[in-house]
């Protein structure tokens, strides 16, 4: 009855097309045709794929024969099923894939993987993949056929390698790596790699041809797993098993092994769809607190808060959270993080710029801090806002453990035209004294200017370096920096210096290399080695946040951590509400600190000798 009621269907389609002049006499039978008996001579699939990028039967109509070896049916997944030629037929052309994926309009036959099914359907080229639209005729064959999948490595030693396996079952039996975690809530995606996490070039690489090298290495390295769909904002994300959450989870340097599904190509990647569920095993775990030796005495943080804005003057704010609900959730991970770091002295980047009034941002993160039974207080320049940018950076301190000595200083375009405070955020300075030792430091925390906009207007492009947008005002505003801390900018006549912040620049890249220059220690890559990390962006690791120190303080540092909380989270964990059901809203969050913000925390541990005679020694303007 099904055959029949087909039938007829088609013949009326076709009638249809003819009709209305979209159907010639010449090709409407084609178009109606069947695919004919199983058995009968079909295209192989390898002929519809041939050894090139584009199909040679682009825009004609095939039958083929094969096997069912990836089945996401529905439009809840990829509305479509995936064909392998039977291992007998394969072709002896290493170019040419096996494989075709099937975009259905029929859905009444019920299919499982091994069954051997025929029907025809029109070559269609669609965003780089090959595929067949248009289907009738489809039928099971026989049920339970063996395939063997093909067996991928990585690297490869071509990105156009993975073109022979488009629309194949394949297996890969090497452990890989988690690389990213970007679209893992909004698109069931994870990027692997094998041999570790993928380090940014210009972290490890000297910028220019080296980092361009290693980049393109690091392509060869990756892949995507998928999850089978095409929809946004699932309601259930299944990696890890059973399903992710705020409390299973999946970071950035986990493994993923027993991955076995179809290759496909979508959105400009080569993508893997699963078959069977991959094996993830937690070898990046959460730490539940920044690890230091312990042997010092004074702690200081750098953390970017990711445009922290209480909405003084209503929500949505210029950034941040666009509403009250979404502060609280903001506000409620920073402080957790804050809290669990406990330094002595924080400086914060990424804070509003809305001054230092009672209904400040500042005010308002030390008042939550103080909820949370933390006693902190803020450094205020005596100024309505630093600079004109809507973040700024900003101190808080334990009045307990530290007091402010000499003045607070701020770096802008008036000190040094070279520090164009038009796109690097303005520097801020100040001297702290540890009331236990009598020893003190003065400390910079800087936000330059990012590799997300182009420094164009001002002749500074990206020169495709591996540095990325406006590196020559970065640079520039590094050598300003020094300059300028030479200058002894807050009275405090002490020679241990300490800059931290998010400087936008990798390890190797001209602003660090400008700051040692100078005579400063990059204690980040001293300590923790040229593989550290604060962030992770494009599927690559590498330390924006840094901490460079004088040669007198370099000798005082004691420890150094990266707290990775948040640059190997997936982004659906932080505090936005957006795309997310009620059901997700709770699933997705916890109050804890992992995701507060994009960029892990840096925390320095510290043990500070007493200077032998300065201005530091004198009594302390005040705790402001």
């Amino acid at each position: 009855m099904y055959r029949k009621l087909l039938v007829q269907a088609i013949a009326a389609t076709t009638l249809l097309l003819f009709v209305s002049g979209q159907a010639t006499a010449g090709n409407e039978r084609v178009q109606a045709a069947e695919s004919g008996t199983c058995g009968e001579p079909a295209t192989p699939i390898n002929e519809i794929q041939g050894s090139g990028k584009t199909s040679p039967l682009k825009g004609k109509r095939v039958s083929v024969e094969a096997i069912v070896v990836g089945s996401f049916r529905g439009e809840e997944a990829l509305n479509g099923f995936f064909l392998q030629e039977e291992d007998a037929d394969h072709d002896d052309d290493a170019a040419s894939s096996e494989g075709i994926f099937v975009d259905e309009n029929l859905t009444g036959i019920a299919l499982s993987l091994g069954d051997k099914v025929r029907l025809s359907g029109e070559v269609k080229e669609k965003n780089g993949l090959t595929k067949l639209r248009k289907i009738n005729g489809l039928q099971v064959c026989s049920s339970g056929v063996n395939f063997t999948p093909s067996q991928v490595s990585l690297p490869v030693s071509s990105l156009d390698d993975f073109e022979r396996y488009e629309g194949m079952a394949v297996q890969f039996k090497q452990t890989l790596s988690v690389t990213t975690t970007r679209g893992l809530g909004r698109y069931g995606e994870l990027g692997l790699a094998v041999n570790g996490r993928l380090m940014n070039p210009t972290q490890v690489a000297t910028p220019g041809k080296a980092a361009r090298h290693l980049g393109e290495a690091n392509d060869l390295r990756r892949i995507l797993l998928d999850d089978g769909r095409t929809t946004q904002n699932p309601a259930v994300v299944p990696y890890p098993a059973p399903e992710l959450s705020a409390n299973n989870t999946v970071r950035v340097g986990d493994d993923v092994s027993s991955i076995r599904g179809v290759m496909t190509y979508g959105f400009g990647l080569y993508r893997i769809h699963p078959t069977s569920a991959p094996v993830f095993t937690p070898s990046n775990k959460r730490s539940a607190a920044p690890s230091l030796p312990g042997t010092g005495s004074l702690t200081v943080a750098s953390f970017n808060v990711l445009n922290y804005f209480n909405g003084a003057s209503g929500f949505p704010s210029k950034r941040g959270a666009d509403s009250a609900s979404e502060f609280a959730r903001q506000r409620a991970k920073i402080i957790s993080a804050l809290a669990t770091m406990d330094a002595d002295i924080v400086g914060l980047i990424e804070i509003e710029n809305n001054g230092y009034g009672a209904d400040s941002a500042i005010q308002d993160l030390v008042n939550g801090l103080s909820e949370a039974g933390l006693n902190y207080n803020f450094i205020d320049p005596g100024l309505d806002s630093i600079g004109t940018d809507a973040i700024a950076l900003g101190f808080i301190y334990k009045p307990d453990t530290v007091a402010v000595a000499g003045n607070s200083a701020i770096l802008d375009s008036s000190i040094d035209p070279d520090f164009l405070d038009i796109k690097n955020r303005p520097s801020l300075a100040q001297t702290f004294r540890e009331i236990a030792s009598g020893g003190a430091l003065t400390i910079a925390v800087n936000h330059f200017k990012s590799k997300g906009s182009n420094c164009n207007s001002i002749g500074d492009p990206d020169t495709g370096d591996g540095q990325g947008n406006c590196n020559l005002t970065r640079t520039k505003a590094a050598s300003a920096l020094a300059k300028w801390l030479n200058t002894n900018p807050t009275g405090s006549d002490d020679e241990d210096i300490l800059v931290i912040g998010d400087l936008n620049a990798y390890a190797m890249e001209d602003p660090i290399t400008t700051l040692k220059s100078a005579g400063y220690t990059n204690l980040v890559s001293t300590m923790n080695g040229k593989n550290a990390y604060s962030y992770v962006y494009g599927g690559e690791s590498g330390s924006l946040d840094h901490a460079l120190a004088s040669k007198t303080l370099n000798r005082q540092v004691s420890g150094i951590s990266e707290w990775h909380i948040n640059a190997d989270e997936a982004i659906i964990l932080d505090y936005n509400e957006e795309y997310k059901s009620a059901d997700l809203l709770t699933k997705y969050y916890s109050a804890g600190p992992y995701r507060a913000s994009d960029h892990d925390p840096l925390i320095l541990e510290l043990a500070l000798t007493r200077p032998v005679a300065s201005k530091i020694n004198q009594e302390p303007i005040g705790n402001q």
